[in-house]
């Protein structure tokens, strides 16, 4: 898979299902410059669907209003650890992240979102 350079914007996600079983479609916002990545989720309420930091290694959940689940990817899209945060948090950086996903706590484990699942995003 070749580097993406998408602009911000909303696509939807998609996380590969088991073996016949089709993946999950999500609804996805894109945070790709410096600027959408730095506000991030900070001051909402809720999330409808999961939020794409893109380049990204490492998330903090300082000034945010509720937990939330973070995916972190690598250079594939695949999972490599998923961690529920706390506001008030600084989440550690992870070596081979190059992407995190962020969404309401509890979401990830209802779409498939474990360590492992490969995740695909489609613009627009």
């Amino acid at each position: 898979m070749g580097r993406r350079l998408w602009r911000d914007g909303t696509g939807v996600l998609v996380v590969e299902g088991e073996a016949g079983v089709p993946g999950v479609r999500v609804p996805l916002e894109i945070a790709r410059s410096y600027r959408a990545r730095a506000r991030g989720l900070l001051g909402r309420g809720s999330l409808d669907g999961a939020m794409l930091l893109t380049p990204a290694g490492s998330v903090h959940t300082f000034r945010m209003r509720m937990a939330i689940d973070v995916a972190y990817l690598d250079r594939r899209f695949r999972v490599i650890a998923v961690r529920t945060m706390r506001p008030g948090r600084l989440g550690l950086p992870r070596l081979r992240s190059r992407h995190v996903l962020e969404a309401e706590a509890g979401a990830m484990a209802g779409w498939g979102v474990r360590v492992g699942a490969q995740i695909l995003v489609v613009e627009g």
